[in-house]
């Protein structure tokens, strides 16, 4: 099946699911497909891609942190199944992609099972792999494994639990994997396990998972959690041990955001001192409540996030494409006037000094008007030859500024071809005079700000789903395609 069939039984899947669970997500749907016209003229897209493939359309939890920090143990505790094995060593080496079912027997799949299927946020993943780890993207099975589980709690979510963060082997690999699914995760929680308080030796995996999160535009989505803290009931003075952490991690820039403590009410120490038991429990069963209680809001949040991603694709393009793109066509005309003048003025100072220092010039131009002026042949010659070598100053002043283009593709929050936009534009047929790119207009802007209404009208029909300011009760209409449908429905794993 061909890479844009894929894609279009992707979205086919998704907006038979949308329709039953959320009407609001399967407009969204269709105006990402009109986003995709955009771009598929423009050329910023490739026609066997998507914008809707390049966000999960499902929630995705991801759980980070260190060897032996009890993320195993606190998944098999909210699922309130033990599905994840645990222990004090590395159990898994793996990132387990954790989805509903509605078998009761849990079943395990391999990688590729991840890799191959357009529905989830790792398809393809091996090639990035690939990238970054030659040889790597052949081993997908050794990186990635998909686990189904009949938990109420996973309905319409996804959770995914990631190896030990401070692994030296296949580091590279598992970085890249990381960085892909912190991008795309609507929550992530980092586990740090407090039986370990000498934070200052794990600099490193502080500085990936603190360092680099608390400057991101979504930093709000990272939550940060001590866990294990009931260990610390034996200490003197237990409350140096968190102190001693949230000066770690305030060195590395967290100095505002949820630090919470926690600890396993199914495999903790016994604590002897009546009230220091009720103080660790009161605490450990607040940050359970509300840690438990954003994993409950992503499914909200998650919408919000693809209505918003519709708005923030088609104003990146309109606000920072298009200038880029006529920026490139502007340095390209300028380039290109440079190169032909420069050949163009070689060429006819090289015939001018041959014909002055032979003396024959002027017997050349009449043999020429004697013998070959006539029939057309010359001049066909001479133009003919001119444009050629016009189309390949061309090419090489578009070549020149492919690393120009390349970084400020990078800088892009969205994933967008520029370079394929800009060949489209400054092919042969393309006058140089143009001053806008391939498929940019009137009509063209007109849509882009359609869509950018379009999207605001989604976030209002979010709002009223979600909220009611005004505190009245409005009588229940039950139609055919409500959204209040069970969320179930949306898992990737049920049967089509």
């Amino acid at each position: 099946m061909a890479d844009q069939d894929i894609i279009e039984n992707r979205l086919k899947h998704l907006e038979s699911h949308l329709e039953k669970e959320n009407p609001v997500l399967l407009n969204a749907v269709q105006s990402f497909r009109e986003l995709d016209k955009v771009a598929y003229r423009m050329g910023l897209l490739s026609r066997s891609e998507s914008f809707a493939t390049q966000i999960p359309w499902w929630p995705l939890i991801s759980i980070l942190g260190t060897f032996s920090a009890g993320k195993s143990t606190f998944i098999n505790n909210y699922l309130e199944t033990q599905l994840q094995r645990s222990g004090n060593q590395a159990v898994d080496d793996k990132f387990t992609v954790i989805c509903y079912s509605e078998d009761p027997t849990p079943h395990a799949l391999p990688g590729v099972a991840l890799d191959s299927d357009p529905r989830f946020p790792f398809y393809k993943i091996s090639r990035e792999i690939e990238l970054v780890a030659e040889g790597e993207g052949d081993r997908i099975d050794a990186y990635l494994q998909l686990k189904s589980c009949n938990s109420e709690r996973l309905k319409g979510k996804i959770l995914i639990d990631s190896p030990g963060f401070d692994a030296d082997a296949q580091r590279t690999s598992t970085l890249r994997i990381t960085d892909h699914m912190v991008d795309l995760s609507d929550l992530v929680l980092v586990f740090f396990d407090a039986r370990h308080p000498e934070p200052g030796a794990m600099r490193d995996t502080l500085e990936h998972l603190v360092s680099k999160t608390i400057h991101r535009p979504d930093s709000g989505k990272f939550l940060y959690i001590l866990n294990q803290i009931d260990t610390t009931a034996k200490e003197d003075n237990p409350e140096e041990v968190i102190a001693a952490w949230q000066r770690a991690l305030g060195e590395h820039g967290l100095t505002a955001g949820r630090f919470y403590t926690i600890y396993s009410p199914t495999a903790s120490i016994q604590i002897e001192d009546d009230n220091l038991r009720q103080r660790y429990e009161s605490k450990r069963d607040k940050d359970l409540a509300e840690i438990h209680g954003r994993m409950a809001q992503v499914e909200v949040e998650r919408a919000y996030r693809i209505v918003g991603a519709l708005e923030k694709t088609a104003r990146e393009i309109e606000e920072r494409v298009i200038p880029t793109l006529t920026e490139a066509l502007a340095r390209w005309k300028k380039r290109v006037l440079w190169l032909d003048g420069i050949a163009f003025g070689l060429i006819a100072a090289l015939v001018l000094g041959i014909g002055l220092s032979n003396g024959q010039l002027g017997n050349w131009w009449q043999w020429v008007r004697e013998t070959t002026l006539h029939s057309g042949i010359f001049l066909a010659v001479v133009l003919g030859g001119g444009f050629a070598l016009h189309l390949g100053l061309r090419r090489l002043a578009a070549r020149s500024l492919s690393g120009w283009l390349g970084k400020q593709e990078h800088s892009l929050p969205v994933k967008i071809d520029l370079a394929a936009a800009f060949h489209k534009s400054t092919r042969p047929w393309r006058s140089l005079l143009a001053k806008t790119p391939a498929g940019w207009g009137r009509t063209t802007r007109r849509k882009l700000s359609a869509l950018i209404n379009r999207a605001d009208e989604f976030v209002q029909q979010l709002n009223d789903r979600f909220t009611n300011p005004s505190g009245r009760v409005e009588p229940e209409i039950v139609e055919e395609g409500d959204m209040e449908q069970p969320a179930a429905e949306a898992s990737p794993t049920d049967k089509e």
